[in-house]
């Protein structure tokens, strides 16, 4: 009886056994089918938002879209910088882009030679995974057609449309305004602006030169996105505009620049070299500020090629220099305004005169006047119209450099003014402590000697100015009160800038002013050096000037000076400065021609010329050229006879033979 009751004890032991490992095993999975129910409920209730947008994510994408870049325009609001639309063809890494193959096919559409496609194909190479490459811009509807009816076989490959920029007006602002183009690797960042996403995008352009490079943060605007649903691979399926996040256009720059003013300005250079400035003698406002010759921007904002590039940089007249802000120059004969004033303000009386033979000896050398005969006895004021350089010979030695400096740089010369833009040059305005410092490691020629007086009282020596201080040395001139600063830029974003006339008075008498203005009058009256060349031909509206002759190098002692029949390099350059009209001062202008040969020559006639275009669009001075003509005074009976006869009845006269025809 024992063995059974052994027998079903250890079958319920193992029983036991087996139900409680059951229970144990299903309580760990129960809990394991909890947990995972709980994380489902989870996933799917409480962060459903989250993953509805991880998976809208993976299936659209945002793809950046450059702004449009700021306008910029003249003074009355003629645009002088713009954006138009642009065919071009984009191509972008894939991990199956074979992109030489593929540049090989894209030459069957588009002009793309092998060193092109060389190049391309090393910058898609470089680039970030689907990050596209510009390959051509500017594409032709036919070419633009061609590449998106076959874009499907081509993979990679985007032909689209975007914005360029575009200068309506050529050449005459190129040096002013600039241009822009494509970001280098120096230009990128890791913080800042520059470290902003949208600088890759093949359509952005950054600013190189003048305006578009100074206020490049301004007229870049805000990026914004458009909105792409994409396949498992990242490549674009369609488009949902419903999506698309607009870009916010740049700042507009206001220029103080006028477009019929600067247009005139290259006009009369032509192919010759040089610069004109023209301010508001009331306000300080540039109204030409044109450089000559110029080349055209909207080549650079396209590329230009290597020989392009080099046939600009190596012509003779230099047309990627600016002229107006950059290139410097003696003023010659322009400079004896100075001389004079500074001659007034020393004391020295005016009316004093000094013989002019033509020429004086001094240290053991003779000083030339321009003209050889001479020109007689001269007080201040004819020799500022015959512009003895005797005279001033003698005037110069009388007052030293320091006087003339002084004057000097409190009319603008030897200064660099905040107009908006970079590129500017000091000059020189020399004095003898300028010596000390310039000639600082050789003690020997730090002296100043009284032979370099006379060359500076009439603009040479190592005077050098450019363009634009001459403009604002005539404009204070012109004004007689205010040291006038020039204003480039009125309005960023529609907000004014501060006017050039927020400035302190000359530190000169008044009636000094007016005489040296009165010796300007006098060079342009019959018998002054810039008479037949400065008249307006605008009624009693007169201009008052300074012509100028700036030597380049040594004669000969009798040989021909000016450089006439010379090479175009050794030619003397042409200066003429001037203000209109005379009674009541409204524009100053400037003009440097290079190796000109003449002031009166070259110079004069260029400033006649621009100067009328800005006198003409002046509303109350084209008034007082208008003025009507004064009625004829007829009296009644010059009226009477001037009425027809009364009609007279008569009998018709006899028709013709044959009847009426």
């Amino acid at each position: 009886m024992s063995e059974p009751s052994i027998f079903f004890s250890e079958v319920n032991e193992r029983q036991g056994v087996f139900h409680r490992r059951t229970f144990l095993l299903g309580g760990f999975a129960g809990l394991g089918l909890a947990a995972l129910g709980g994380r489902l409920a989870h996933l799917q209730i409480v962060e459903t938002q989250r993953y509805e947008k991880l998976s809208a994510s993976n299936q659209f994408n945002f793809r950046l879209v450059p702004p449009p870049r700021g306008l910029i325009v003249d003074r009355n609001g003629a645009i002088l910088a713009s954006n138009r639309p642009n065919f071009r063809l984009l191509v972008s890494r894939e991990e199956d882009t074979d992109a030489k193959a593929v540049l090989k096919t894209l030459a069957d559409f588009v002009p793309l030679d092998a060193s092109r496609q060389a190049r391309l194909a090393k910058d898609i190479a470089h680039a970030p995974k689907r990050s596209p490459v510009s390959v051509m811009e500017d594409m032709s509807w036919e070419e633009f057609s061609a590449i998106n009816i076959r874009a499907p076989e081509l993979p990679g490959v985007t032909a689209d449309m975007g914005e360029v920029r575009v200068y309506p007006h050529g050449g005459a602002f190129a040096h002013v305004i600039g241009y822009v183009a494509k970001v280098n690797k120096e230009d990128l960042a890791p913080t800042g602006p520059n470290s902003d996403p949208i600088l890759l995008h093949p359509g952005f352009r950054i600013g190189r030169q003048g305006v578009e490079k100074a206020f490049d943060l301004d007229l870049r605007g805000k990026p914004g996105a458009r909105k792409v649903e994409v396949d498992a691979n990242g490549r674009e399926v369609r488009q949902d505009e419903n999506g698309d996040i607009a870009a916010e256009p740049g700042a507009e720059i206001r220029l103080s620049l006028d477009v019929d003013i600067q247009n005139r300005a290259i006009e009369v250079f032509g192919d010759e070299s040089g610069g004109a400035v023209m301010i508001d003698c009331r306000t300080g406002d540039v109204l030409c500020l044109a450089s000559a010759p110029s080349f055209d921007a909207n080549r650079f904002v396209r590329g230009m090629t290597g020989p392009e590039y080099r046939a600009l940089a190596n012509y003779e007249r230099r047309p990627l220099l600016d002229k107006a802000l950059t290139a410097t120059y003696p003023p010659g004969s322009t400079f004896k305004t100075m001389t004079a004033l500074a001659a007034l303000d020393a004391g020295v009386d005016p009316e004093m005169k000094t013989i002019c033979g033509g020429g004086w000896f001094f240290g053991g050398r003779y000083f030339r006047c321009h003209k050889r005969g001479g020109h007689g006895a001269q007080n201040m004021r004819d020799a500022l119209k015959n512009s003895c350089d005797v005279y001033f010979y003698q005037t110069a030695l009388r007052i030293g450099p320091d006087q003339i400096a002084k004057t000097a740089e409190a009319f603008g010369l030897g200064q660099v003014f905040d107009i908006g833009i970079s590129g500017q040059k000091k000059g020189t305005v020399p004095s003898t402590e300028w010596k000390r410092r310039y000639f600082k490691k050789n003690p020997a020629n730090q002296k100043w000697y009284p032979g370099e007086s006379l060359s500076y009282g009439i603009g040479q020596g190592a005077l050098e100015v450019n363009c634009l201080q001459l403009a604002v040395m005539t404009a204070r001139l012109a004004n007689g009160r205010k040291a006038l600063n020039p204003r480039l830029v009125r309005a960023i974003g529609g907000k004014e800038l501060p006017s050039g006339a927020a400035v302190p008075d000359l530190p000169f008498k008044a009636e000094h002013i007016a005489y040296v203005r009165d010796g300007m009058a006098a060079v342009t009256e019959a018998g002054g050096t810039g008479f037949r060349a400065s008249q307006l031909g605008l009624g009693d509206v007169l201009m008052a000037g300074k012509t100028g002759t700036a030597q380049v190098r040594s004669y000969a002692s009798g040989g021909p000076r000016g450089g006439v029949g010379q090479p175009w390099r050794f030619r003397d350059h042409g200066l003429f400065v001037c203000f209109a009209p005379i009674d009541q001062p409204r524009y100053a202008l400037a003009v440097i021609v290079q190796h000109g040969l003449g002031g009166s020559i070259n110079a004069a006639p260029k400033a006649r010329e621009i100067m009328r275009v800005a006198l003409l669009k002046d509303p109350e001075i084209r008034a007082r050229i208008e003025k009507p003509l004064p009625m004829p005074d007829m009296g009644a009976e010059a009226g009477l006879a001037d009425l027809p006869d009364a009609p007279v009845v008569a009998a018709p006269p006899p028709l013709p033979p044959g009847g009426p025809t």
